[in-house]
């Protein structure tokens, strides 16, 4: 794909997302994150950001702008005017989730890393601001697990201190927190190494025409495993009274991964 064609792709999956005859929309829930929840283009098939999935679990009245970009952390979504673009089209009443840790974990990479218990809550405080300051609310989702097993065929976890830095910063300023390394955790735990690799870009050869030698990655995820995430998500969202039993759907019922559109 062209870059030019990468950019018009980038822009157009940005605009909220509203189901046919949803009739006018009430609000948007809006998404600033990474490549777990971002949207992909048909040559990146089959890898899917939960952010894609997650309109099936919403009520047709609630638009989903997803603004999730592939690389980006808490300070480079910043540093590249992306929350600026984010904050500009918030109205009140709407949502802004903020999902950060996987690239801000990478200290190797000054554009992109934080340290959790410092600039990434300084960050992460520019969005909550933003967010209130416009009469939207911020919701902070914890960053979800990779695909990671021990020694005894448990799932551990990878990020560090950053979940926790998100927690007490929820705490201290009221924010509303989905909890979703945790609740993804329990799941790979719940799944195990061998099923878990079903909602993960693991493709045998040949399997994908985009990736014909196959792939193992353990941190993005293909339809299955980004709708399960988004239904984390939702349901966070419900547990948590962000949303109300209106505003969600499906929870409890299978969402066909043929749904997933590129």
């Amino acid at each position: 794909m062209s870059l030019s064609r990468r950019r018009t792709v980038a822009a157009l999956a940005a605009l909220p997302l509203v189901p046919p005859g949803a009739g006018p929309r009430t609000r948007t829930v809006w998404i600033a994150g990474d490549s777990t929840a971002a949207r992909k283009t048909p040559d990146e098939a089959p890898e899917t950001g939960w952010g894609m999935a997650l309109p099936f679990f919403l009520t047709p009245h609630l638009a989903v702008a997803n603004h999730a970009v592939n690389g980006r952390s808490s300070k480079s979504f910043v540093d590249e005017g992306r929350l600026g673009t984010v904050l500009a089209g918030l109205r009140p009443g709407d949502l802004l989730l903020v999902q950060f840790g996987h690239n801000d974990q990478k200290a190797g990479d000054p554009a992109r890393y934080t340290e959790p218990w410092t600039t990434y809550r300084e960050h992460l405080l520019r969005y909550v601001a933003g967010a209130r300051a416009r009469g939207a609310r911020p919701v902070l989702l914890t960053p979800v697990e990779r695909r990671r097993f021990g020694a005894g065929g448990a799932a551990v976890p990878t990020h560090g201190e950053y979940p926790a830095a998100m927690r007490a910063l929820a705490a201290e300023e009221d924010v509303a927190l989905v909890d979703v390394q945790a609740a993804s955790l329990a799941e790979w735990r719940r799944l195990g190494p061998e099923a878990s690799k079903a909602y993960f870009t693991w493709l045998a050869p040949g399997e994908s025409p985009n990736h014909p030698d196959g792939k193992q990655d353990n941190t993005h995820f293909r339809p299955r495993g980004a709708i399960e995430v988004a239904r984390l998500v939702a349901a966070g969202l419900r547990e948590r009274a962000v949303l109300a039993a209106r505003d969600v759907r499906r929870l409890d019922e299978p969402v066909p991964a043929a749904w997933i559109t590129y």
